[in-house]
Order: C-alpha cells, then structure tokens, then sequence
C-alpha cells in the first residue's frame, strides 16, 4: 500500500489506512518464508479488513468491487472473493495480535479502570439454519436482558477502558457464566496485569461472586458492581452507574456502526475472524482520533465514507 510522509495530518479514511498500515508493517517486519510470498501481504490483509469494516460493506464480493473504484491504486493486488475469505479466517491470531499492538500504543492502555460486560452475537434465526450450521455445539440459545430477547448465537466477551479501548475479549456459548469468561481471559494472558496493581474493573451485578473477588484480589485487581437489592448499598455506589452505561455504549458502537450481529460469519473460525476485524476497526479508530488530537475519541464518522 502506498505511503504518505506524514499519516497522521488529517481524519480521513485514507490519513487512517495508511498510518495503520505503516504501523502494522513495520513491527511484522520481513520475517524469512519458505516458497514464494503472498501477493497481498499480511499488513495489506489487515489494512484491508479494516477499511471493509469501517465503510460497512458485508459483503466480501462486493467489498473487492468497491476497492478498486474508490481506493484506485491503494492495493497493487487484491485477491478473489474466495482467496480473501480463506486469507481473512486464516489471520484470526495475527487480527488478535494487532488489536493489542494498536491498542498498547495509546495513552489509554493505561487507564486504572477497565468496564466488562458481554452482549449478544447473533448467528442465526431460523430453525433450519440452527440445525444446519457449522457452529452447533458451539453456538446456543441465550437470553439477552438489555433487549428483552432470545437469540442464538454466541456472546462477546469485552474488557475495556471507558474510552471503549479493547484490553481483552473472548468468545463463548450464549450461556457460559460471565464470571468464568472474566477469570479465563484475564488467567490467558498473564502480563496484562503486569504492573497494574490497584487496577479496578467495573462490572454489573452478574458479575457478583466471592470466589472470583478472592481471585482478583490475589492478583491486585479490585472488582466494583452494584450491590443486590436486599443488600447494603457500598459507599459511592450511585457513581458506578454513569461508568457501566459506558460499555453499552461501546456494544452500541460496534453493533450500530461496525454491524457485529451482520458478520455473515458460517464457521468457528469466520465468526472469530469477523468479530476480530470489527474489534480492530473500532481500535484504529480510537488509536488514530488520540494520535491526532480529536475530541471525541470514539468517533467513527470521518471514517465511514
């Protein structure tokens, strides 16, 4: 992808593109391969599904149209249809990678709290396509409070800061306890909590259990939720609401802009990689309005046309 001397000047789709790009390639470096290189490199695949994310384009085969006319030259090779949905499922590990590069290199990494919740990822409707799918036994059927609603699917796991940086995610079955998914993604990656100790998590009361309290707190971390109703409020309590409404807003974000729940995703593997794209798209974004000085740190709309 062709570059620019100075990325970061404006917010543009393009500005965006090419600093991400630059970024992206610079720390995977020229690592030696056995046989002949691909034509389109990882950090133009990523750069790629990123752009595609963020204009809301779904649909591969259209998106591969699009580019062409409206980034003319941008990519010197863009594979068919079939290639970039095999080459996009393959980079499930290096999309996770990147999304904490980007992340990690803000000024938001190190927030002191971090908000967690998981909201619904839908992957189908109708009986027949729950029966045939790829992911039964994976997917299942949940129930999500917030919309009053059933769905079959998956839930995404998300710890980030009030800014709606990713720290940590995961998929899981619509019905595995929240609780665990927290313990489980924290205990994945041990050196997220290197150097974090009085690090604080917000969460609601689906999150209350003595055994996970006594867990984090071995590991410096402080657990605030609200108190059930029967129980004696904590001090400050009332604070805790305006802070764990912000994790909706970030779920807001990635459903309404950045279409999670239209992923079009049919395997383990497409549904991972397609919700890894979007979660890159929305830290880019984030990464680049801190990086140029924007006031609303979240915005997607200098992006998505």
């Amino acid at each position: 992808m062709k570059g620019v001397d100075d990325p970061f000047v404006t917010t543009d789709l393009n500005t965006l593109l090419t600093a991400l790009y630059v970024k992206i390639d610079d720390w995977l470096g020229r690592p030696p391969r056995v046989g002949r290189p691909p034509r389109l490199s990882d950090a133009e695949l990523l750069t790629v599904a990123v752009a595609q994310a963020l204009l809301g384009i779904r649909s591969e085969a259209r998106w591969l149209r699009f580019l062409p006319r409206h980034l003319p030259g941008a990519f010197p090779y863009l594979p068919g249809q079939s290639g970039y949905n095999k080459r996009l499922r393959a980079a499930l590990p290096l999309l996770k990678r990147a999304i904490r590069l980007i992340a990690a290199d803000t000024d938001l990494w190190h927030d002191d709290v971090w908000v967690t919740d998981s909201t619904p990822v839908e992957c189908g409707r109708s009986r027949p396509t729950v029966k045939r799918s790829e992911l039964a036994g994976w997917a299942g059927y949940g129930y999500c409070s917030s919309h009053s609603r059933f769905f079959w699917g998956l839930r995404l796991h998300l710890i980030c800061t009030p800014a709606g940086l990713p720290i940590a995610w995961s998929l899981a079955t619509a019905k595995t306890d929240e609780r665990h998914v927290l313990a489980a993604a924290l205990e994945e990656d041990p050196q997220l909590l290197t150097s974090r100790a009085g690090q604080i998590i917000i969460a609601d009361k689906g999150y209350v259990s003595a055994e996970l309290d006594r867990w984090l707190t071995e590991r410096g971390i402080r657990l605030l939720r609200p108190s059930y109703r029967n129980r004696t409020p904590h001090p400050g309590e009332h604070l805790l609401k305006p802070v764990r409404q912000l994790i909706e807003s970030v779920n807001d974000t990635l459903k309404g802009q950045l279409d999670l729940e239209l992923h079009g995703g049919r395997s383990i593997e497409g549904v991972g990689a397609r919700v890894a794209q979007r979660l890159l798209a929305m830290t880019a974004a984030i990464w680049h309005n801190r990086t140029t000085g924007q006031p609303l740190t979240r915005s997607l709309i200098a992006y998505d046309h």
